[in-house]
């Protein structure tokens, strides 16, 4: 048997993909105490509102310092109640921008036909090579789900061991091929995305979707199980639903994340946040190919 990747509607090869965390997103603004302009708010005052809302414990929370307006922008999914919007914006002050969207930020895991460890599906987002071995990239909350990886359900066809992961605080980790069946074809180089780039993630669960990427260095404090707080995330609006997380984020033949987890359908749409795949990479001394 070999493991390929999803089809890319481009090139003739598959990438696997993992959950990511559901329901619809529909994002508006609330309005903040004061509205005074960017200008008023200096680098330092912005790093300490973001501080803030950092330290604040609130779950179910992203943001990232929007330097176009000169705000910590906060969105706050659907179990972020109106007593913690207020705790928020004690703790971070008029610099703040707050917006709600529906949902709940997770990550989840879920059933379906991709790669599977213990009780989990999860899968594949990118293969990798070091030193003549062969590796693919994951995201870190199923590395943390499963020692052992195969190609089935009922775990009858080895693919190899989860030999690192990081999450939360990042979200990426590392599987090696043991099974020499398996082939792990490549065709990608490293990037870094950029704000308004469009951009492409393939999941096994909704297939290929197209979007935007709206702010990077993003942190999420996730809800549920697993929940925590992961940092230096890339924010997209390409939508995700269960059975997409830690598929491949991309454009053309340039690698950028593994999809971590976000809001959201692809009915009505959603806020999605990936980790940079380049951070993965050097974490573990592997190159993408």
């Amino acid at each position: 048997m070999q493991i390929k990747h999803n089809q890319l509607r481009s090139r003739s090869r598959r990438l696997f993909a993992i959950a990511v965390g559901a329901v619809a997103v529909g994002a508006f603004v609330l309005p903040t105490a004061a509205a005074a302009s960017p200008q008023e708010f200096s680098a330092s005052q912005l790093s300490a509102a973001s501080s803030a809302v950092d330290r604040s414990g609130v779950a179910g929370i992203s943001w990232y310092t929007d330097s176009a307006t000169g705000r910590v922008v906060v969105t706050a999914d659907s179990t972020v109640s109106s007593a913690d919007l207020a705790t928020l914006r004690k703790a971070a002050g008029p610099a703040l921008r707050v917006q709600r969207t529906n949902g709940v930020f997770t990550p989840l895991l879920s059933a379906g036909d991709a790669i599977y460890g213990g009780q989990y599906r999860c899968s594949l987002g990118f293969n990798v090579v070091r030193s003549g071995v062969y590796y693919f990239l994951t995201a870190g909350h199923c590395g943390d789900a499963a020692a052992t990886w195969y190609t089935n359900s009922s775990h009858t066809t080895l693919i190899g061991p989860t030999i690192g992961s990081s999450f939360p605080g990042n979200d990426y980790a590392l599987v090696r091929y043991d099974n020499a069946s398996l082939s792990h074809p490549g065709g990608f180089t490293v990037a870094d995305a950029f704000v308004g780039e469009r951009v492409t993630r393939d999941g096994s669960t909704t297939g290929v979707h197209s979007g935007t990427v709206t702010a990077l260095n993003v942190t999420v404090r996730y809800s549920g199980n697993p929940g925590g707080r992961v940092g230096g995330l890339i924010q997209t609006n390409v939508c995700a639903e269960p059975g997409d997380s830690g598929g491949a984020l991309y454009d053309g033949s340039k690698a950028l994340g593994l999809t971590s987890g976000g809001s959201g359908d692809c009915s009505r749409g959603g806020t999605t946040f990936f980790q940079p795949v380049r951070e993965a990479a050097n974490a573990y001394g592997v190159t993408i190919f």
